[in-house]
């Protein structure tokens, strides 16, 4: 891994060079099951609805991007106001190297400071490893402090096969009577900003 990495929030104008990480994801594996790749212009609406309201974090060495991650509402409904679904991709010359293990603990201090206390992960898991799927990402998300818990049978298909899918969990606040709202990125990035909080790993 490069010594000094940096995270920063994403923009619209990070689309294209994110796009370009995230295609060989749909195109080659099963890792995410959507057949074919989203436009440019699609991916850059993705960003701009997402950072309305959560982190989309992008690491990079040099102005270079190796990878992105980020959260999306658990569920749309205000009861689930308090969990996030987080999801993680990097650039396959990337991996391995200890990127998305800073991204994902870039992601969750942000995510703690907005008052999230619940983080989900739904993951494409295969009946046996192939060449489009493998345990990588439960394997990652275990490290990272997650635990299994649910699995929905054969309901994903892609590449001629029936995959599986699993949740996994993480909590990291308490779950008190009376919550605090979840207070938006933008104003809680700002904070991390003047506090001259930026993410060198």
């Amino acid at each position: 891994m490069p010594d000094s990495l940096l995270i920063r929030a994403a923009s619209e104008g990070d689309a294209s060079a994110l796009l370009e990480i995230y295609a060989p994801y749909v195109q080659k594996t099963a890792v995410t099951f959507e057949y074919e790749p989203p436009s440019a212009a699609e991916f850059a609406g993705r960003i701009r609805s997402t950072l309305a309201k959560y982190p989309w974090l992008v690491a990079e060495w040099d102005g270079d991007p190796l990878g992105y991650a980020y959260a999306a509402p658990f569920h749309s409904r205000p009861a689930y106001g308090w969990g996030a679904e987080l999801s993680v991709y990097l650039r396959m010359d990337a991996r391995r190297q200890g990127t998305g293990s800073a991204l994902y603990r870039a992601l969750e201090e942000v995510l703690r400071a907005q008052g999230v206390l619940n983080l989900n992960a739904c993951i494409a898991c295969p009946v046996r490893e192939d060449e489009f799927l493998t345990f990588g990402s439960i394997r990652f998300h275990e490290r990272q402090g997650y635990r299994m818990v649910g699995k929905f049978t054969r309901c994903g298909y892609k590449f001629g096969r029936w995959y599986d899918m699993v949740w996994m969990e993480k909590l990291i606040g308490a779950h008190t009577p009376t919550p605090a709202p979840v207070r938006p990125f933008p104003e809680v990035w700002e904070q991390f900003r003047l506090e001259d909080r930026g993410f060198l790993w």
